[in-house]
Formats: structure tokens, sequence, C-alpha cells
């Protein structure tokens, strides 16, 4: 039998766990553009995937990444061979995103409905995959946000093999690490790494607010070189 002090820490912890990470919040309010000018221009790091991850349909989220890697195999073994991406997907926290490198891999789909209905209903935030998707219809019926490389109708069973969850990844361009965050918009995909990510957002948030004090500004003086002489950005 549990000490009322063991039930108190474990309703502290539980209470903890379901409570929301600020910094995450604040990354799901501002604009992926504000995120990849403020890693350039505090650390002069280019730290957004190629502009061909695009979004199954239009897109806002952020979350701390999960990720899984496939490599190129040809083989007989049938889907026990690819586990391992399904065990990331049943083992994700809520709110994580999901980051699947599937190696040169732009016509092969790496996910389809069966994975999204699993991350939607085990509330992932969203799901960036460095290959194709397919089962389109049912992706946008069931409305989880999805980036991919690409469109197409393949499967990755008996040509890929499950090589590693939450181990650094190259995806469109960026490595990503586990737990670190990913930005995602209709201007694309940014990663920010875990320990730079206080600094980032209060950039990111300072470039949205002067940004968007701007656009009234040239609507009303309708002169772009007057906002930017006033507001230092463009």
């Amino acid at each position: 039998m549990k000490s009322t002090f063991a039930i108190a820490l474990l309703a502290t912890a539980a209470a903890y766990a379901q409570s929301p990470d600020p910094i995450i919040e604040g990354f799901r309010l501002v604009e992926v553009a504000s995120v990849a000018d403020a890693m350039e221009q505090l650390y002069g790091q280019k730290m957004y995937m190629s502009h061909d991850m695009r979004p199954l349909f239009p897109s806002k989220f952020a979350g701390p990444a999960v990720t899984v890697l496939m490599k190129k195999e040809e083989h007989k073994e049938g889907s026990p061979a690819s586990s391992g991406m399904l065990e990331a997907i049943d083992s994700a926290p809520p709110g994580s995103v999901y980051v699947m490198v599937v190696e040169d891999g732009l016509d092969i789909a790496g996910m389809g409905a069966l994975m999204g209905t699993a991350m939607k209903f085990r509330g992932l935030a969203g799901a960036i995959i460095d290959g194709g998707l397919r089962d389109t219809p049912q992706m946008r019926r069931i409305q989880f946000p999805v980036f991919s490389r690409g469109i197409v109708p393949s499967t990755s069973i008996n040509h890929y093999r499950f090589a590693g969850m939450n181990i650094p990844v190259k995806c469109a361009g960026v490595t990503v690490r586990a737990n670190d965050i990913i930005v995602a918009d209709e201007d694309g995909v940014a990663v920010v790494p875990r320990e730079k990510a206080a600094e980032v957002l209060k950039r990111a948030q300072e470039l949205d607010d002067t940004e968007h004090r701007m656009l009234p500004f040239i609507e009303k003086y309708k002169s772009i070189k007057e906002a930017v002489a006033k507001f230092g950005r463009i």
C-alpha cells in the first residue's frame, strides 16, 4: 500500500507531466520564418528544411522530435523488419512530432493512413517525413498534419529496414536530434536545438512583433522604405 507522501508525489508528477511546456507553447504561436531568421541571426545556422518539404494541407504545429531512420535494404521479412517505426509511434509522448527519414526515399511512402491514425489518436502534434506520403484522402479526412517530400502510392515494406529511433538524423537537409523542437507552418519546417530554444523563441517573438507592427504602418503610409527605416527590419 502506498504512503500518503508517495501518492502525493505521484499526483504531483502526473500534474507536471500534463502541464504545458511554455517553450513549446511559445513556438506554436510564432511564424516559422521568424524562427529561421532567429537561428540565422543568433547562430549563423540554416536550420530550415528543403523547399520541397510541404504540408498535405495548411498546418501549423510545434513539438519535440521523436526521430526514426529507415535504411534501404531489400528483404523478405515483411513488416517485422519495420516494426521499430511502429514502436516509435506507440511510445511517443503526446504533443511530440514524429520525424522519419527514409533513406533515398523520395519515391517511397514512409507513412500512410494507419500510421497517421495512430499518431492522431495518441495525441502527436504532427509528422515530418523525409520521403513520400500515401493514403492522402484518409489523411485529409482525419486532419492529421503531415509534411512530406511528395505524394506517392508505394510502400517501404520489404524494401527498407528500421535502423534506429531517437538517434540524430539528417532530415531534408537539417540535422534533427531527439527532443529538438520542430516548428512547422505553411512556409516550411524549422528545427531548433533544445539547448538554444529559449533564446531562439525570444528572438523569434521579437521578429514577429516587429513585422506585425510594420504591416499596418506600410498600409497607412504606402512606403516599405519608410517602414524599414523606422523598424529596422525586412
